[in-house]
């Protein structure tokens, strides 16, 4: 491909934000000095919350804060050397959550995100100004403008935000399903569709396929956009030998009814040919005898190593993602 391939990537988490950093390294080692007039992230904002009078966005931050290279890679959230003397001040006052940590200069994105809405700019302008800040080496968008933060509904009918289960609780209430109050009058953010529709290829992250990827995908329009792409469209398993990679997919996969396997979260998004999102699907070198179910799904199935444990990996990987849409 002669010109500059415009690659875009749904993407939400850790998982997200290390194959980010491993496409983004793959398209500098094939030459590109420009990479974000070449990458696009839709980024998940189901995480999203109002936390304390500031808007909190944890997938948003944590992308941008891995392409910049201040994020805290030991945690996986937040910035590296951060102090906590605010949070700690505000449990003084018994405000925000005990149990959900805010680092000093977390808060300052999140203060500087929060006057910025308070000004009357969108979510997309937001993420566009906080992008001038470092050499990301990709354009970041969110995935929709609109409030859409995700619940968490459990058996009894208890609802909590997903921040709650998930950090609080660590995904140990059995959760009956999950929604997105208000994402059926969303819509895709501005130029989020059209970065679909003119890409060489689109790619989905090895993210939580339940509460990344799902958020994404449920926005009206979405699906529909991926679907009708002209570029081929390559998701990767976050799914290694039957297991998560991190977090607590599999609980989310379980709620939902889908087994926790390489081949049954392929079949969750299912194939283009026959009304779903993939052309094909990378899976672990652990997962290779569940290549033929993948393929008897109707993706093309590609056995690749999937660990990104260093920025060899995330490369590697990055590139095998690449080149299976031929670029």
């Amino acid at each position: 491909m002669s010109a500059a391939p415009r690659v875009v990537v749904l993407a939400g988490g850790v998982g997200g934000s290390r194959f980010v950093l491993g496409v983004r390294a793959a398209l500098r080692a094939r030459g590109l000095a420009d990479t974000a007039a070449s990458l696009t992230v839709v980024v998940n904002t189901g995480d999203d919350l109002w936390l304390s009078g500031v808007r909190l966005q944890p997938d948003v931050d944590s992308i941008t804060y891995a392409l910049a290279g201040v994020n805290d890679a030991e945690r996986g959230w937040g910035r590296r050397d951060d102090s906590e003397r605010v949070n700690r001040e505000l449990q003084e006052w018994g405000a925000g959550w005990p149990w959900f940590t805010l680092g000093d200069l977390d808060l300052g994105t999140h203060l500087a995100r929060t006057g910025w809405l308070r000004e009357g700019l969108t979510p997309t302008q937001v993420l566009e100004r906080m992008s001038h800040r470092w050499d990301l080496g990709a354009r970041l968008l969110p995935m929709t403008d609109a409030e859409a933060d995700t619940v968490v509904v459990l058996g009894d009918g208890t609802r909590l935000h997903f921040q709650e289960w998930w950090t609080r609780h660590r995904a140990t209430l059995a959760p009956a399903r999950f929604e997105n109050p208000g994402i059926d009058a969303a819509a895709p953010a501005p130029g989020v569709t059209g970065a679909i529709a003119a890409a060489d290829v689109v790619l989905l992250a090895p993210s939580n396929p339940v509460v990344s990827i799902g958020p994404i995908l449920a926005v009206p329009g979405m699906r529909e956009a991926v679907r009708a792409t002209a570029a081929p469209v390559v998701g990767v398993s976050p799914i290694i030998g039957g297991k998560v990679v991190r977090g607590m997919a599999d609980v989310c996969l379980t709620a939902i009814g889908v087994e926790t396997s390489a081949a049954a979260v392929a079949g969750l998004y299912g194939a283009r040919s026959a009304g779903g999102l993939l052309d094909a699907w990378l899976l672990a070198e652990e997962d290779a005898a569940l290549a033929d179910d993948v393929a008897g799904r109707g993706i093309r199935p590609l056995v690749r190593p999937l660990w990104m444990t260093d920025a060899a990996g995330q490369a590697a990987l990055g590139d095998a993602a690449l080149v299976a849409a031929g670029i």
